[in-house]
C-alpha cells in the first residue's frame, strides 16, 4: 500500500502508465481522441507524451528494468 510512497515505484507507475496509454492510443484513436479535455484528457495527454518522447521514454523503461532487477 506504502509502495507508491517510493519514488522508484512511482517513476515506475509514472511509466506504465504513459506506455499503457501510449498502446491504447495506438489501438483506439478515436476514444482518445474526443476525450482531450477533463479528467479523461490525462490519458491522452499521457498517450501524446508517449509518442513524442517514445525514444527517450523507451531508454527510461530500459533504465528502470535494468535498475530493479537484482
Amino acid at each position: 500500500m506504502f509502495g507508491i510512497l517510493k519514488f522508484q515505484t512511482f517513476l515506475l507507475v509514472v511509466l506504465l502508465f504513459i506506455c499503457s496509454c501510449t498502446y491504447l492510443h495506438g489501438v483506439f484513436p478515436a476514444w482518445l481522441d474526443r476525450n482531450k479535455a477533463g479528467p479523461l484528457g490525462t490519458f491522452w495527454r499521457a498517450a501524446r507524451i508517449g509518442e513524442r518522447l517514445s525514444p527517450y521514454v523507451s531508454l527510461c523503461c530500459v533504465a528502470m528494468a535494468v535498475s530493479l532487477q537484482d
